[in-house]
């Protein structure tokens, strides 16, 4: 299940380390804020290299995010992942530091003068 997601960033989460059968890991949890009428928040995590785009963001900046959900039982009890497998920032940076929204597109209305030349 592949779903996308817009929002306002509001917080990385510190990272989170470990080593598993497959080698060592990265985690790293970040939220976002819905643009919506009724605004949600929603935490999502990135693993290893997906991890390493949250550098480049701030909180504040607009991001779209490619997630998968998915769940898991332990012990009885079941557990809901928000996994990011892209995130791409929605915002044009001008300078390092400097954020500026998407110019909106700008629609220019032609009209044509009619020039009535009939003779009747």
């Amino acid at each position: 299940m592949a779903l996308e997601i817009t929002g306002k960033l509001l917080q990385v989460l510190p990272e989170q380390l470990g080593q598993g059968q497959n080698g060592p890991w990265l985690k790293q949890n970040f939220i976002i804020e819905t643009q919506e009428q009724f605004p949600k928040k929603v935490c999502i995590v990135c693993w290893n290299d997906k991890a390493e785009i949250l550098k480049n963001l701030k909180p504040g900046d607009e991001v779209k995010v490619a997630i998968n959900l998915e769940s898991r039982e332990f012990n009885g009890k079941w557990y809901t992942d928000v996994k990011a497998w892209k995130v791409e920032p929605t915002t044009i940076r001008s300078s390092p530091g400097d954020f500026q929204p998407d110019p909106e597109p700008k629609f220019i209305e032609a009209r044509a003068e009619f020039k009535d030349d009939l003779p009747f």
